[in-house]
């Protein structure tokens, strides 16, 4: 179907969202009339500008309180109308949306307001321009959909029809069945917005809170599904109001927004793209440093062993078990200190899933390979981290172990990589989400914001059915926060008081915890005769839920990168996020420093 994007949804100066929106796949946009009127482009060179980016101005918008004013009011409305007509017919846009009044001058009178639009829709018929009269959620007198339809029927006129808005109709707990009354050539254009379900004022959290279909928590296939069955053959449009968009750079928006278009014609089977291929493991993380001895001392000490050089590459596989760490060091690593970079995801079928991500708009990403190379697919995510699609040990596919020479397995101590957390900018959290649950087919689960003694952190996990794959996505609370949040690996173990003790006694540092942790986890739970005192002893962080109980501890953090070691019960499926504010601030205390 064809789509667009409303200019509001993007930030920057008018030409910068139209390069956006064309270069991310858009077939047309919405021009918002503030941004026309600070724009230095007069109305024909925009017009120009589209063309030659190979979009349609799909819609011109807003007109405001227009309809079921008094007559003398009417008449500087219409007035109003005729330049912005004028300006259309220059701008080359032929539908205008015309919103449901909020003027104290709006009178309760529904054959006024059908009469006044009729009137309206015979001066625009005049300029060849379509009326598409939209409820506003907060509207004087019009604020739901079937009401904005009862008026447009009344009026009968060919150039007047209805914009459906997702969130007008959703945020108001409107039954979006009612919409397959409408016929759909009277349905001029359609709006789609998802947002988070909030409990606060409806326009504030309208004009602050939307987001791309996805992100939030509407039912927006179930209306678009209601809206299709009408006949409805119009774009799908987004208009997002945000205010974390209106600040992130708009090329990476408009990407983030038109794959979560294709999602939402997926999901209602409009749009066909490969199936999702779920990831069943961690085949690797990989490190790269500029200084390898800080970090393989720390591998040292949690057991991992050297198990393999790459025949070609600066990079090394140490291994315990099947947690395997590559350690990169590489003349990239001379640009910044040592970092998370790469993920390995066992995949039944990596070609499959690199089809998947370059469909949804992941950046394929080359590499640099000998002849003799195994070929690896690979992606990037919206934080940069690479993303490579593997099948370790799997008959009949490459396995990426064949770079490395003279490899050499290791002991079983630490059994896989329980989980990795990842910081994202503070711009890509949602974007974030909606890539690994769409491109990589991860479960999302609830959003948490956790106390930071700087702020506040919003941690959200996306995981596989089994939980053989679990990734946080953390990030900092406010845009000017320039913060960075460090990523970490979570290294599954049988007995973490074991680990511990083996990690100190090889010279590793453990992340020391106050006392007065401790002391309130005597009051809130019991414990076996010397538990607690080795919980204190070590540094060891407790949780219990119904599922089980979730103790882990944390290593000291290198360059920002740093380690935990989980000991968690089969029925345990969260995070131990009640123990990350006491985390966060130890670490605040030992380095001045936020981890992610």
């Amino acid at each position: 179907m064809h789509t667009s994007i409303a200019t509001v949804s993007l930030s920057g100066p008018l030409t910068e969202k139209l390069t956006a929106a064309s270069r991310a796949g858009f077939d047309g946009v919405e021009i918002f009339e503030n941004d026309l009127l600070a724009s230095p482009l007069s109305p024909e060179e925009v017009r120009a500008r589209c063309a030659d980016l190979g979009l349609a101005i799909d819609l011109y918008q807003p007109m405001r309180d227009i309809e079921a004013v008094p007559d003398e009011v009417f008449a500087r409305n219409l007035r109003r109308a005729r330049h912005k007509f004028e300006l259309m017919r220059r701008l080359g846009a032929d539908t205008v949306l015309v919103c449901s009044s909020v003027s104290p001058d709006a009178l309760d009178d529904d054959a006024l307001a059908a009469e006044q639009l009729s009137r309206l829709a015979d001066l625009a018929d005049e300029s060849g321009i379509r009326v598409a009269y939209e409820a506003l959620a907060w509207g004087r007198h019009v604020s739901t959909y079937d009401h904005a339809w009862r008026v447009v029927e009344a009026a009968g006129h060919p150039a007047l029809g209805t914009c459906l808005d997702s969130f007008h109709i959703l945020s108001r707990g409107s039954d979006p069945k009612g919409i397959e009354d409408i016929p759909g050539e009277k349905i001029f254009f359609l709006q789609l917005a998802d947002a988070p379900l909030l409990a606060m004022d409806v326009l504030q959290w309208s004009r602050h809170y939307r987001c791309f279909p996805g992100q939030g928590g509407f039912d927006l296939p179930g209306l678009l599904t209601h809206v299709l069955r009408t006949g409805y053959c119009g774009p799908l449009s987004l208009e997002v109001f945000n205010d974390v968009f209106r600040q992130a750079d708009a090329g990476p928006t408009a990407v983030d927004a038109h794959r979560s278009l294709l999602l939402l014609q997926e999901a209602v089977g409009v749009a066909e793209l490969p199936a999702p291929v779920v990831p069943t493991g961690v085949a690797f993380a990989e490190l790269l440093t500029p200084d390898a001895e800080p970090v393989t001392a720390l591998l040292g000490a949690l057991g991992f062993t050297r198990a393999a050089r790459h025949r070609g590459k600066p990079v090394d596989l140490w291994q315990r078990g099947t947690a395997r760490v590559l350690v990169n060091t590489g003349p990239a690593a001379r640009r910044a200190g040592t970092r998370l970079t790469a993920i390995g995801l066992e995949s039944p079928d990596p070609a499959g899933a690199a089809r998947r991500a370059e469909d949804l708009l992941a950046p394929v990403l080359p590499r640099r390979r000998a002849p003799e190379d195994v070929p690896l697919d690979a992606v990037a995510a919206p934080d940069g981290t690479e993303l490579f699609f593997c099948a370790t040990g799997h008959p009949g596919l490459p396995d990426w172990r064949a770079d490395f020479e003279d490899l050499a397995e290791a002991a079983d101590s630490v059994s896989r990589i329980d989980h990795l957390a990842l910081a994202q900018p503070w711009h890509h959290f949602d974007e974030a989400t909606l890539f690994h649950r769409s491109v990589l087919g991860l479960h999302a689960q609830e959003s948490v914001d956790l106390a930071d003694p700087y702020g506040l952190l919003r941690s959200r996990a996306v995981t596989n059915a089994d939980g053989s794959v679990r990734i946080a996505l953390a990030v900092g609370a406010a845009p000017g926060d320039d913060t960075v949040h460090a990523a970490h690996i979570a290294l599954a173990v049988d007995d973490v008081v074991a680990a511990a003790r083996a990690f100190r006694a090889a010279g590793g540092r453990l992340l020391p915890v106050p006392a007065n942790y401790h002391d309130d986890l005597a009051a809130r739970y019991e414990f076996a005769d010397g538990e607690l005192e080795a919980y204190r002893d070590l540094g060891i962080l407790y949780d219990r839920e119904a599922g089980g109980a979730f103790r882990h501890c944390y290593t000291e953090t290198v360059g920002r990168v740093f380690f935990e070691l989980v000991q968690r019960d089969p029925g345990y499926q969260g995070y131990g996020a009640v123990n990350a504010p006491v985390r966060l601030a130890a670490q605040h205390a030992v380095r001045g420093f936020t981890g992610g």
